[in-house]
Parts: structure tokens; C-alpha cells; sequence
């Protein structure tokens, strides 16, 4: 279970990226799928680990819920561009991506140095959401400045594209 984990974390880690650049293009259908499902296994095989290796780890199994749902709303909030869908997508997508990074660098600390403790705790925890989310927000940004005007005063008037 720990190699499934492993290979699907590595997975979700670089398929990450890739599929918020295909997004942008509208090109990242099959990727955006595909990370979906490498996040269900994420999360499945995180959970699976949490119940039968290390229980002090509990709090991983809320987070991986909530990646999921971030995850599932960024692809729900692509499928149906109405209003207000680059907010869903963009802080779905790209807070899914966070909490991967944030639940490797909080494990692996947890795993390798032992509880973190202190400072070194706040950084884990809080460094990728400091660093994520003016970039998450940048990044919306750009994406409404791509779309055609008519199509933003469509939205902007409640229908959908």
C-alpha cells in the first residue's frame, strides 16, 4: 500500500502542474481526469495507511477528504463555466495541489525528524498555502483576462458559456 501511495503521490505531484497549464490552454480534459483519479488514490491509499500503520497521523484522513472535494470542484466548476467558475476552478485546483504539498513536506518531516514542533511546524504547515495562494490568485486573474470580453459580460450577466 505505502509503493501505491508513493507512486500516486509522485504521480498527483507532477500531474499537478501540468494540468493547471493544459487548463489554461483548454487543452487538460484527459489530464484533468487523470488527476483526479490519481487523487482518489492519493487519499484512498493514504487513508488505508492511516487506519492500519499509523494512527497518530489521523489528521490526514480529513485532509485527504478535503483535497478530494477541492479537486472534484475544480473539474465540476470546468465542466459548468458560469458565473464565478474561474474562483471554483482556480482555488479548487490549485488548493488540491497545496494540500498535496503540504501533506508530503508535513509527512516527511513527521516521518523522518520526528513530530515537528514549533516554528519548524507553522513553516510546514503554512508555507505552501502563504506561497499557493497569491500565486492561485495571480493566476485566476490571467485566466479572466484570456477570456473573450462578450463572454466575461455573458458571465457577468448570469449566463453561462
Amino acid at each position: 500500500m505505502l509503493v501505491i501511495h508513493i507512486v500516486s503521490g509522485t504521480l498527483g505531484l507532477l500531474l499537478g502542474p501540468a494540468v493547471m497549464w493544459l487548463d489554461s490552454r483548454g487543452r487538460g480534459r484527459l489530464a484533468g481526469y487523470a488527476y483526479v483519479w490519481t487523487v482518489v488514490v492519493i487519499c484512498a491509499s493514504a487513508t488505508v495507511l492511516v487506519l492500519t500503520v499509523r494512527h497518530d497521523l489521523w489528521w490526514l484522513i480529513p485532509v485527504s477528504v478535503l483535497t478530494l472535494g477541492l479537486t472534484l470542484l475544480a473539474r465540476q466548476a470546468l465542466s459548468h463555466r458560469g458565473t464565478g467558475w474561474s474562483h471554483a476552478y482556480v482555488h479548487g485546483q490549485g488548493g488540491s495541489y497545496i494540500a498535496l504539498i503540504t501533506a508530503t513536506i508535513v509527512v516527511s518531516f513527521a516521518l523522518e525528524a520526528g513530530p515537528l514542533t514549533g516554528p519548524s511546524q507553522l513553516i510546514a504547515w503554512l508555507g505552501p498555502t502563504i506561497i499557493g495562494t497569491p500565486l492561485i490568485e495571480l493566476w485566476r486573474r490571467k485566466l479572466d483576462c484570456q477570456r473573450p470580453w462578450r463572454e466575461r459580460d455573458w458571465v457577468a450577466r448570469g449566463v453561462s458559456s
